[in-house]
């Protein structure tokens, strides 16, 4: 009865998430998401910041926030149409935000952001920079991994929206299974982003430590193969994860003498977005090598 109670819950929360990023170049308040969640907003408030450890409203800014940051890094779109599809409503109301979260204004941190250093791996494919420098620029330690097995939910599209399906993961587990704290988060990565289609990519939000438990609908498990594997820890946002990407696999991987096996990367998320600032997250990169 109460695992049924339970799911209820989980699908407002699903149906919340799947509306905030369907609309977060728009106006969103506390009483529109209750009534897409059908729960009282005299309630919904203090029932959402129960099972996710903060406001609705700092949900939404975090995303926002999330999504920007991914557009100055990864495209050219001005910052004027970036702010207006992040739902502010003028340019200096968004460097305000961003600044306060980012550390310094959109215009800025797409020029000068930590995402930068990443430069060296186009110099050294240009032969600009010295090998032997831009081939250290990060440590990369070499492990051997047994296999692994997750659970959790598939997600469709960009990469950088696959926080959706983990927001509907953290809410199954918090409220069915919080007594199996510490989980493992991670995510796989099937394709490279550069070769398909945003619409056709695919990747899935999942946890360690659940292999014993009944899943509801939608949920899936698979294992992670053990072997070896190159790890390289991000420090920083993950909007800046795609020149880390860039260069582990166009400066490191060619000069390391090793190739990489023919199954998917995985992400390991060591903190929480919600508990520390983007520049403080922690990501460790996980790529399967072939026998050497």
């Amino acid at each position: 009865m109460k695992q049924c109670r339970n799911a209820l819950y989980q699908q407002r929360f699903a149906r919340v998430f799947d509306y905030i990023y369907a609309h977060l170049d728009e106006p969103l308040d506390l009483y529109q998401l209750a009534d897409v969640a059908c729960v009282s907003p005299y309630h919904w408030h203090r029932l959402y910041q129960s099972v996710y450890g903060e406001t609705l409203a700092v949900t939404v800014k975090r995303l926002r926030l999330h999504r920007a940051a991914g557009e100055l890094v990864n495209t050219g779109r001005s910052v004027e149409k970036i702010a207006a599809g992040s739902g502010y409503a003028g340019v200096a109301s968004f460097n305000r935000a961003f600044s306060e979260v980012y550390g310094m204004p959109p215009a800025r941190y797409r020029q000068e952001g930590s995402h930068t250093v990443f430069v060296a791996a186009e110099q050294a494919a240009a032969g600009i920079a010295m090998e032997s420098d831009a081939m250290n620029m990060h440590a990369v330690t070499i492990t051997h991994q047994e296999p692994l097995v997750v659970t959790g939910l598939n997600h469709h599209g960009s990469y950088m929206n696959i926080g959706n399906a983990f927001e509907k993961l953290f809410g199954w587990f918090f409220m069915q299974h919080a007594d199996r704290m510490p989980v493992r988060m991670l995510a796989i990565y099937y394709h490279d982003p550069s070769s398909v289609a945003e619409a056709d990519l695919r990747s899935m939000a999942c946890m360690s430590g659940l292999a014993d438990v009944e899943l509801p609908e939608g949920f899936s498990r698979q294992t992670l193969p053990g072997g070896e594997y190159a790890v390289l820890r991000h420090k920083g946002p993950y909007a800046n994860l795609a020149g880390t990407y860039q260069w582990f696999f166009g400066v490191w991987l060619p000069q390391s003498g090793r190739l990489p096996a023919d199954q998917p990367c995985y992400e390991e998320y060591l903190n929480n977005p919600r508990d520390v600032t983007p520049a403080e997250l922690l990501t460790d990169i996980y790529v399967p090598l072939a026998p050497a």
